[in-house]
């Protein structure tokens, strides 16, 4: 299985404030749809609950918690460890672990392929990316982001692939 962490950071590597993104920016929600749909996604117990409308569609939600009886929906698998995510995905699927810091932290030895947005603005956030050593990674893509009335912050899309 492939491990991939898709998040967005402002220039402080910022990823959340009081649970929530401390930052509209559409275009960045659309790549994130883009690039988790089909595909399984693994969060925290405090990511899965910012989602305003329950679990996402069209991939499964993955839930890593260490309270076993939090309750999720039927749809939605709960794991109180990250080995068990083998029950849940194929040897040959990629896996989007979404956050929270915690849950970027657990896997960040696993880690494959990143994709981040960097928004090119300082905003203020209580919770942090974890530190990623770029140095064992390859940048194989990257996209200015464009800007406009409803996307306000100048960013760039980056994939970075794990150098083997």
């Amino acid at each position: 299985m492939m491990i991939s962490f898709v998040w967005a950071e402002d220039k402080n590597q910022i990823i959340g404030v009081d649970g929530h993104l401390p930052w509209k920016l559409p275009n960045d929600m659309k790549r994130f749809k883009d690039v988790t749909t089909g595909h399984p996604i693994v969060m925290g117990r405090k990511t899965y609950e910012s989602f305003p409308n329950g679990p996402l569609p069209n991939r499964l939600n993955i839930v890593i918690s260490k309270n076993s009886d939090y309750q999720v929906p039927e749809t939605v698998a709960l794991l109180t460890d990250k080995s068990q995510l083998k029950q849940y995905v194929q040897a040959d699927e990629e896996v989007m672990v979404i956050g929270g810091e915690g849950i970027f932290k657990l896997f960040s030895d696993d880690v494959d392929r990143l994709y981040v947005t960097k928004i090119d603005h300082e905003f203020v956030g209580d919770t942090k990316m974890v530190k990623i050593d770029y140095k064992k990674f390859n940048l194989i893509e990257k996209k200015e982001g464009l800007m406009d009335d409803k996307n306000i912050y100048p960013y760039t899309f980056e994939t970075y692939q794990r150098i083997k």
